[in-house]
């Protein structure tokens, strides 16, 4: 079994680093990120649009192995408890939700998305892959990191090299792993003005 087909198949060309884009859940469990490439998808995401430039992202980088990283993982529930630490890295990213003079900040979650995409973009370009996830318990996320007040846990990114499907154990994980990408077709998800 291959990651083969895995490039996506669109309807116009799309940048390379778009298409060939895609989350796993196999990750070379010897692969260290190194500080190039870690400062390299977090100054991506460090220039995302914002909002009045509010900035709202936040990131916690746990490397595995250290003790931050072990005592994350627990917070990691269902399925991703069982790959997601064999990632070269888990970024948690968290958001704040309130603004400089303490009102809602209405655009936090969308900001904090536009950084996501680039650091993920960013990431696939140095050939490492990304695999975004919601499955964790965010209080005990938020315990583990001593997060402050207003800020919210958003979305967990592993990140680090892509590893064979045989990493993973038979079962419904590796069947996704090679399971063809597939997307709803533009007449589904434009409302006006279709090409």
């Amino acid at each position: 079994m291959t990651h083969e087909n895995k490039i996506a198949i669109t309807a116009a060309p799309i940048l390379p680093v778009l298409a060939n884009r895609w989350s796993p859940r196999a990750y070379d469990t010897d692969y260290k990120l190194t500080q190039h490439e870690l400062l390299s998808v977090l100054e991506a995401a460090r220039w995302a649009p914002s909002a009045n430039n509010g900035q709202p992202w936040r990131f916690s980088v746990l490397h595995r192995g250290t003790a931050l990283h072990t005592k994350f993982v627990p917070a990691l529930s269902g399925w991703n408890a069982s790959w997601a630490p064999h990632a070269s890295a888990l970024i948690v990213v968290s958001a704040e939700t309130l603004t400089a003079d303490g009102q809602p900040n209405a655009w936090a979650h969308y900001d904090t998305g536009l950084s996501v995409g680039s650091l993920i973009i960013q990431a696939q370009e140095l050939n490492l892959y990304t695999h975004q996830m919601a499955g964790l318990d965010k209080a005990a996320a938020a315990a583990v990191l001593e997060l402050p007040e207003g800020l919210e846990i958003i979305t967990v990114v592993a990140i680090g090299k892509l590893a064979p499907v045989e990493a993973l154990a038979e079962g419904p994980l590796r069947e996704r792993e090679v399971a063809p990408r597939v997307r709803k077709d533009l007449d589904e998800i434009v409302l006006h003005g279709r090409p």
